[in-house]
């Protein structure tokens, strides 16, 4: 299905897009709809990918992880948590060095053998090809956020040495300011008002990040959220990671909504809403792709999945949502 420019920044599918009239909750992803994450999470797997290279495998001519990588293995549904991501990339560039073939090839092959399963699938390729069992054992990945040595690093490099200390009760081996501190807030007052007034309160999260990261970038603005019925996936236990639909359900019913829209930025999320759809909780997913590096090849990503709404920013949702 092609979706149809509205206006600037909103496609539509207009066979379907009847249903946002039945609309009476709204679930938001946070990082690249709520807030603008190219320069602190991103870069964070950028740092951490160049560090763990460096120090842990030896490898000091690793290719840069830019954006097109981190946005490819985001378009396989697998990779919400940026860690995984971050773990996908070491062990890639490690086969390649191993295999003795080009480094941007060789990851790009992984990508496009990566699924939703995420790591699972990054690894079962590789490990079909050549032998990455010390870098597997150095990075015993994954863990805890308290004890693995890759969330460790990721964590000191993304939450800087005072808000780690904090957070996790340890000293940082970094000293540079976190890259939380890049976090762009793209939501305000403005619209957060405009929502709850449409909405009845009626307005949760169900996003990749833990609250207290969320609390530090949001700060007043997360308390405009139903907290009650949020949910922070890095608190939560691996197994409830996006796709999985189960923490968007427990959003819905907890507001007793009987039609969502949730408003994401990756295939996961794409997927996630699918999922909840599946079983029986009517949900539409707003895909937001003005964060990305490629909006375009994003707004392909969803257009062939079928999505029927598609905007350039959460800023956009009074126009769609007839709130003006």
């Amino acid at each position: 299905m092609t979706l149809r420019k509205k206006s600037d920044g909103i496609y539509v599918d207009d066979s379907k897009i009847e249903i946002l009239n039945k609309i009476d909750a709204v679930v938001f992803d946070c990082d690249g709809v709520l807030i603008d994450i190219t320069k602190s999470y991103d870069l964070a797997i950028i740092k951490t990918t160049q560090y763990v290279l460096e120090h842990f495998a030896k490898i000091d001519d690793s290719i840069p992880i830019d954006f097109k990588i981190i946005d490819g293995f985001k378009s396989t549904g697998g990779f919400n948590d940026e860690v995984d991501l971050t773990y996908a990339a070491i062990i890639s560039i490690v086969a390649a060095k191993k295999l003795e073939k080009d480094q941007t090839k060789f990851v790009y092959d992984v990508i496009e053998n990566s699924d939703s399963t995420g790591i699972i699938s990054v690894e079962k390729y590789i490990e079909n090809l050549v032998d990455i069992s010390d870098i597997k054992k150095q990075l015993s990945y994954p863990g805890t956020h308290h004890e693995n040595p890759l969330y460790r690093i990721f964590d000191q490099i993304f939450y800087g040495p005072e808000l780690y200390e904090k957070l996790f009760h340890n000293t940082s081996n970094f000293s540079d300011p976190g890259l939380i501190e890049q976090d762009d807030v793209i939501l305000n007052d403005i619209l957060i008002e405009k929502l709850l007034k449409k909405f009845n309160s009626k307005i949760a999260m169900v996003t990749g990040r833990g609250k207290e990261s969320v609390s530090y970038s949001l700060k007043s603005l997360l308390n405009k959220f139903d907290l009650n019925n949020s949910v922070f996936l890095e608190d939560e236990s691996r197994e409830l990671a996006k796709p999985n639909p189960q923490p968007l359900l427990n959003s819905i019913n907890g507001m007793n909504s009987t039609s969502t829209l949730y408003v994401g930025d990756s295939f996961e999320d794409f997927i996630m809403a699918k999922k909840t759809t599946g079983l029986g909780h009517e949900t539409t997913f707003c895909g937001i792709i003005g964060t990305s590096k490629n909006p375009q090849e994003k707004l392909r990503l969803f257009e062939k999945n079928d999505a029927i709404l598609v905007l350039d920013s959460i800023h956009l949702l009074p126009k769609v949502l007839n709130l003006e």
